[in-house]
C-alpha cells in the first residue's frame, strides 16, 4: 500500500475548505426567527338562522421579524367550517385577509404598510370534505426606520344576502420585532 505524503499546504487547504463549507451551511446571524401570536374567533353567517351550524371557527397566527432593517410579516389562517359550505360559491360575495405592518407606538399603532390577500375566498369556499382548510398570506415587506414593528391583521367577509359589505373579524397582533 502506498503512503500519501501530506504537505502543510494541503492540510491548510483542506482545513480552509472545511471551514468554508461549515460557514456556508450555517444559518446567517441576521435571519432572525419570526415572532408570532395565535388567536381564534368564531364567525357566524348573518344571513342564515336555521338549525344547522354555519360558523367558521378561525385560528390566525400573525408573525413578524426584522432582518437588517426590513420588517417581514405574514399571517397563517386555518379554520373549521360548515361541511355544507364546501364548494358553495354563493355563501360569500367576497373575502380577504387584511395584513398590516404597524409601528409600535404609545397609543394606537400606526399602519405603515398593508396588503389585502384575496386568495382566502377560494379556500373558504373549497375546503376539504369536512369544511376545513387553511391559507397563508404572501409575505409583506417594509423597510423600517428605528423603533419596533409588528404584524396585525383581520379577516373581512362579505356574506351573500346580508345586505352589507365586508364585516371585519379582528385577531391579536404579533409581538414586536
Amino acid at each position: 500500500m502506498r503512503k500519501l505524503k501530506r504537505s502543510t499546504s494541503t492540510a491548510v487547504l483542506v482545513a480552509t475548505l472545511t471551514g468554508t463549507a461549515a460557514l456556508a451551511t450555517a444559518a446567517p446571524a441576521s435571519a432572525a426567527d419570526y415572532r408570532c401570536t395565535t388567536s381564534s374567533a368564531s364567525v357566524d353567517d348573518p344571513a342564515y338562522s336555521g338549525p344547522v351550524t354555519d360558523n367558521y371557527n378561525f385560528k390566525v397566527t400573525l408573525c413578524a421579524k426584522r432582518v437588517s432593517g426590513v420588517i417581514y410579516a405574514y399571517a397563517h389562517t386555518s379554520w373549521d367550517g360548515p361541511v355544507w359550505f364546501v364548494n358553495q360559491t354563493d355563501v360569500l360575495d367576497a373575502a380577504r385577509f387584511h395584513l398590516q405592518i404597524k409601528k409600535s407606538a404609545s397609543g394606537p399603532d400606526p399602519v405603515v404598510k398593508y396588503k389585502n390577500s384575496y386568495g382566502i375566498e377560494y379556500k373558504l369556499e373549497h375546503g376539504n370534505t369536512a369544511g376545513n382548510s387553511s391559507y397563508t398570506t404572501p409575505v409583506l415587506k417594509y423597510t423600517a426606520g428605528s423603533g419596533r414593528y409588528l404584524a396585525d391583521g383581520n379577516i373581512q367577509l362579505d356574506w351573500n344576502n346580508d345586505g352589507k359589505s365586508y364585516r371585519t373579524t379582528l385577531f391579536s397582533a404579533s409581538p414586536t420585532a
